[in-house]
């Protein structure tokens, strides 16, 4: 099983013996790069011109959609002979993943979009019928099986998955062994050895240049590493169906790095609600450092030079589905039959409709409704609850003990509460066919929804579409053309369906009396409230159904991936700390010897150096220059073709102290606001005043959020003064941070100064003053002093680290396009370079500051030998002016 892209590549090289053809999925291609006549043997010509006649049509939309669980049904037929009886597959129509294709296909315009599935199956196939239940399904089905070894699939399913991190993610630590969930290696080990099978199979059958991925779930949250390091530019989106903790919760998890970066190899991530959205961000702030932004309306996250997008919004239902069902026959007498059970002996019915798990909150439930009977003896004899329980999906303690427990409670209940011919709790643990379910909602009074935490449940609205009917089950209940409907919701407010109901009662379902007044209210509420409240449901779930959703979703990722192509992609890292670096298409490394010809060709040079980060890393504890540097850079400043500076952040006394040595060392300190071009010159400012009195008016703001965030600190510069909450909580640290930043542009509105906000920081200094201010004075300073073209500079290297050397690499990019006429000779050589690769206005980078030493103590070693075999300079004459003797 390949891809289409590479499927006539394998025939070809086979031979073309003869054999059964590969199975390929849509239209087989000859990829462009085997459409040249003696590429390829026994390719001829015409067939040639063939191929790339249909390779130049638009390929045909396909969607990769790959989840836990292939959306089909299969069953075992039964044996006939020594051979087997072989399997019988049906589509699953309750799956979401069916919905989807069917909806989109419907009615959003993607009739001709092809959908492939990748994913297993509920039953074992015995591995001698791997390959025909896999051509099967192919042929079929467009599904591609992955068949897991018993084992595997329980160490990762019922291990992993459930144990470990379906209850994390619904917030229930492993507190103690009797709770389950301890993190165990070897279930994590089986996890990703299951989501690296799952890419496998993903890789026989994409088209990376082509296809677009939706991955679904938690079950295959490492699955994006793995198709990323495989394709940098796959247009992969994921999306989670469950909730996704607080930082609080999810910092626990051993392997919590592992999978935030495994997400973020996805070009978009999807979320039911902005809680779960807003927690995945704030793990990602507070354990990875990303910080994230609004970009015109969509969340994203700046990860390596590539953006990832943050979607949100909830599932829908599948509305043909639903009015399909509420069709059939034999729901019509379903319905009749619950009216005659309930509604005609005058009883109205409360409807739970829930998975037997420990998060459904079905105890509860009851525990709330039996409270309601004891409150509110009126309902007695009137109100029953039907609690449909679905099968667990999990296994284990505790879904037994839920089992039990929900039991003991109905018994309870019904003992204390019932009455000959009334039975308060009705509890159905047996499968139903959808269709009963759905003749449940049409006539239950009121759907109760009280999970203690859910990722989002449709069954409030599949029960909102259920109630609204249709024509014939109007007739049923007895209603006139001009009936509105009504219908009412109490839902917990732990669900992720419960901020688009707007119109339903939210409940805490831990509080018990508040959910039984609940009930209470929505029994007495007025009709025509109810109607008012039903309206405003069927409107959004009628517009926002599973169509919708999916067609929302793909959008964004086809906008997203759109610049895939435009960039230059790479990977870095091992394992699954893997992530993909893409930069602009100009944005190259620096190469060393190129550097040094243009070096060594050039005579009138100018050199601007970073210090922190740049010829000293940022994590070295000691900051004051080596003897080593202090030589190199000494070696570059004699050479009298060079204008050597220094442009650093430090204070001026920091940087006289340090570079006293450095006689014809050019400085620039505070961000460029003093500059000194030699060691006996004096220093001189970048503006006409430098006027500090405003710090009077910023430093008391500044120490007022000093003393209310822990962790904050207050740097005071010469010409500048910093706030920074690198040690602060960075979720409290940000807030205050644009607090502050809004305080004082206010109190100092009226002074020259400007306040911005960096990387853990607010920062005051004046108006004007940065680096580039010092790149650009130096450049026209060249210009001034030059008599004719050939003194202007015509080699410029300018090498920085961080955000405040971005405005040097913009004034020396600017000189660059104006060469000739500006500050730089019309053939001058011109390198921006930064430190790392990262996006930066620097057309060039190297890896760290060990690489930037090595290539200026380079420089220096081509200066010292111009120098040994260069003659000596003529004295100068009488009439040289004190500038031309100006060391360069």
């Amino acid at each position: 099983m390949v891809s289409r892209s590479y499927s006539n590549l394998l025939e070809l090289a086979a031979g073309g013996s003869g054999g059964e053809p590969l199975p390929s999925l849509g239209r087989r291609r000859i990829p462009r790069v085997v459409t040249a006549s003696g590429i390829v043997p026994d390719l001829d010509v015409s067939d040639a011109a063939s191929a790339a006649d249909q390779s130049s049509h638009a390929p045909r939309e396909r969607v990769i959609i790959v989840a836990n669980q292939l959306p089909v049904r299969a069953s075992r037929r039964a044996a006939a002979g020594a051979g087997g009886g072989g399997w019988d597959f049906a589509w699953d129509q309750d799956s979401l993943l069916l919905q989807v294709k069917d909806s989109l296909r419907a009615h959003h315009g993607r009739a001709d979009v092809e959908f492939v599935y990748v994913g297993g199956l509920r039953d074992d196939v015995p591995p001698a019928e791997h390959d025909q239940v896999a051509h099967d399904l192919l042929e079929g089905f467009r599904c591609v099986p992955t068949f897991l070894p018993a084992d595997l699939r329980s160490r990762f399913y019922h291990g992993f998955c459930k144990q470990q991190l379906w209850p994390l993610f619904h917030y229930m630590l492993p507190l103690s062994p009797e709770l389950g969930g301890r993190f165990d290696r070897l279930l994590w080990q089986a996890y990703v050895s299951v989501n690296k099978i799952f890419a496998d199979k993903i890789l026989e059958v994409i088209s990376p240049d082509e296809d677009f991925v939706w991955v679904h779930d938690y079950h295959l949250m490492v699955l994006p590493t793995f198709l990323r390091k495989r394709f940098n530019r796959v247009k992969l989106g994921f999306f989670l169906h469950s909730p996704f903790p607080s930082s609080e919760i999810y910092k626990t998890l051993p392997v919590r790095e592992e999978l935030l970066r495994s997400l973020l190899n996805a070009d978009l991530i999807g979320f039911h609600t902005f809680d779960y959205a807003r927690h995945f961000l704030s793990c990602c702030s507070r354990m990875l450092g990303l910080k994230y932004e609004s970009q015109r309306g969509y969340i994203a996250l700046e990860y390596y030079g590539r953006t990832v997008t943050i979607k949100i919004l909830p599932v829908g239902v599948h509305l043909e589905q639903l009015r399909s069902v509420l069709n059939l026959p034999e729901l019509g007498v379903k319905v009749a039959e619950l009216l005659k059970q309930f509604c005609h002996r005058n009883r109205l019915l409360l409807l739970g409709v829930d998975d037997m798990d420990i998060f459904k909150g079905i105890s509860l439930k009851l525990l709330a409704f039996e409270q309601l009977l004891m409150q509110h003896p009126e309902w007695r004899g009137r109100v029953v609850l039907v609690q449909i329980a679905n099968p667990a999906r999990g296994r284990g303690k505790d879904v037994r003990e839920v089992q039990e427990e929900s039991d003991a409670m109905v018994r309870r209940i019904n003992d204390a509460f019932g009455q000959p011919g009334y039975q308060p709790v009705i509890l159905i643990d047996q499968p139903l066919q959808f269709y009963e379910r759905m003749a449940y909602y049409v006539v239950a009074e009121c759907c109760l929804v009280t999970a203690v935490r859910d990722g989002m449940n449709l069954i409030p609205y599949e029960y909102v579409i259920a109630r609204q009917g249709n024509e014939r089950i109007d007739s049923i209940l007895g209603l006139g053309p001009a009936s509105r409907k009504k219908s009412m919701l109490v839902v917990s407010e732990f669900i992720g369906c419960s901020p688009s109901l707007s119109g339903a009662i939210r409940v805490n379902p831990w509080n018990i009396d508040s959910v039984a007044d609940a009930m209470d209210y929505a029994l007495e509420m007025p009709e025509g409230e109810k109607v008012l409240r039903h309206e405003k449901h069927h409107r959004y779930v009628s517009t926002h159904d599973v169509g919708y959703w999916a067609n929302s979703f793909l959008q964004d990722l086809e906008r997203i991936c759109l610049d895939h192509n435009r960039r230059r992609c790479w990977g870095i890292g091992f394992g699954l700390k893997f992530r993909v670096v893409a930069l602009d298409p100009n944005f190259k490394k620096l190469a060393v010897e190129h550097l040094v010809l243009a070096y060594r060709r050039t005579k009138k040079r100018v050199i601007l150096l970073d210090y922190d980060g740049t010829l000293m890393p940022q994590t070295s504890l000691g900051k004051s220059p080596t003897s080593r540097t202090i030589d190199m850079l000494n070696s570059l400043c004699r050479d009298r073709n060079n204008m050597v500076f220094l442009v650093s952040a430090k204070s001026r006394m920091t940087l006289n102290e340090w570079f006293l040595p450095c006689e014809s060392l050019g400085l620039a300190a505070e961000h460029g606001c003093f500059l000194r071009l030699r060691r006996d010159a004096e220093w001189e400012t970048c503006v006409p005043v430098i006027d500090c009195s405003w710090k009077q008016i910023a430093e008391p703001v500044m120490k007022t959020y000093t003393e209310t965030t822990d962790g904050s600190t207050i740097e005071d510069k010469e010409t500048a003064i910093v706030w920074c909450y690198e040690d602060a909580d960075p979720d409290f640290g940000s807030c205050q941070a644009k607090e502050l930043h809004d305080h004082l542009e206010s109190v100092l509105a009226n002074e020259p100064v400007s306040v911005k906000a960096g990387p853990n920081l607010v920062e005051v200094k004046p108006q004007g003053v940065s680096k580039g201010l010092v790149a650009k004075r130096i450049l026209s300073t060249t210009q001034e002093r030059g008599d004719a073209d050939d003194d202007l500079p015509d080699f410029v290297l300018c090498v920085g680290d961080d955000r405040s050397d971005e405005d040097m690499f913009e004034v020396i990019a600017a000189a660059a396009a104006a060469r000739g006429v500006s500050s730089l000779q019309a053939e001058a050589e011109v390198f921006a370079c930064t430190v790392g690769r990262k996006p930066s206005k620097a057309k060039y980078y190297l890896d760290d500051p060990a690489d930037i030493v090595r290539l200026v103590q380079g420089l220096a070693s081509v200066s010292d030998d111009d120098q040994t075999h260069a003659p000596p300079p003529p004295p100068p004459s009488a009439a040289t002016t004190a500038a031309d003797t100006v060391p360069r």
